[in-house]
């Protein structure tokens, strides 16, 4: 009895200690996107002011076209620079904020096997098939559990890879400039 005191003492304080461990990484992540989001407006405020003062200097339609274009660009890029530094932080705060419960599970799963081997050695004969059972059940468990994880991490890795082919495109897109236009021929 004392022993199951204790295995259930030290399994709470495991808990809570990974509870602990996993909601201060998750205000870690919110501190840091606060800070990016504050950084983005305090720079949009003052792109804002410089891309007005630029329109406003304008005095031909020729040049609104040649200052719009340029502006693009620029803004393109930062905004694209934003949603990647935010998927950054936050992909970042996930796997801050999993990796307490995934060691525990896996101290968790070492603790079961412990006290199965023990349960085996004093249960009575013939309750072999029994423990080989719950001990097969418990390694496929694992086993789906680690396939999930690892299919998980590749569409994760997946997903990187088309989001940053998809903004290095549309950055390409927004910075090629548009065909000037062709004027009409009249018909005689």
């Amino acid at each position: 009895m004392i022993a199951t005191t204790d295995t259930f003492a030290s399994a709470s304080r495991n808990a809570l200690a990974a509870v602990e461990t996993s909601t201060r990484s998750s205000f870690d992540t919110f501190e840091r996107l606060v800070a990016l989001n504050i950084n983005a407006s305090r720079s949009a405020l003052e792109d804002s002011i410089a891309t007005l003062s630029a329109l406003l200097s304008v005095k031909t339609p020729n040049e609104l076209v040649t200052v719009s274009a340029t502006l693009v660009r620029p803004a393109t890029e930062k905004t694209l620079a934003w949603f990647r530094s935010s998927y950054e932080i936050l992909a970042q705060g996930v796997e801050e904020a999993a990796a307490p419960y995934e060691n525990q599970y896996s101290e968790v799963n070492k603790a079961i096997g412990v006290a199965l081997e023990k349960a085996a050695k004093s249960a009575p004969a013939g309750s072999e098939a029994a423990v080989a059972a719950v001990q097969s059940a418990i390694a496929a468990a694992n086993s789906a559990y680690d396939s999930v994880n690892k299919a998980t991490r590749k569409v994760i890795q997946f997903t990187e890879a088309n989001v940053a082919a998809t903004a290095r495109a549309a950055v390409d897109a927004v910075s090629t400039p548009a065909p000037a236009p062709t004027k009409a021929k009249k018909s005689a």
